[in-house]
């Protein structure tokens, strides 16, 4: 078993990884670090320090549902979830992450008009 960096937890979801195949398990936002355990396989994990956090982008859809979201690092590249209750899993992240690092993601219509902007 997995030795969890957090000492305190504050939520705790069940969500989906999206990342190649997709996983269901257990994500915990916790007062050091952001954890998922896979809830079949052990040795499936992803810990995720606050310092290490770059940026946190939301998909956001008719200004008001959010589907998903991904935790952009500094080393390790990008991770995406989506779980039942992503706005209360983004709202205990912005405990521990400044405002500027939760941003919410361009839609389909955004990225197309940017890149023929240039």
């Amino acid at each position: 078993m997995v030795k969890s960096q957090n000492t305190k937890i504050d939520f705790k979801t069940k969500a989906n990884y999206l990342g190649g195949l997709t996983s269901r398990g257990d994500l915990l936002v916790g007062n050091k670090a952001l954890e998922y355990y896979n809830e079949k396989n052990v040795r499936d994990f992803i810990q995720i320090p606050y310092t290490e956090i770059r940026l946190v982008t939301a998909s956001v859809i008719f200004n008001k549902k959010i589907t998903r979201f991904a935790i952009h690092t500094k080393n390790n590249g990008d991770f995406v979830f989506n779980s039942p209750e992503n706005k209360a899993i983004l709202r205990a992240l912005n405990k521990y992450l400044p405002d500027d690092k939760l941003r919410r993601s361009l839609t389909v219509w955004e990225a197309f008009k940017k890149k023929f902007k240039k």
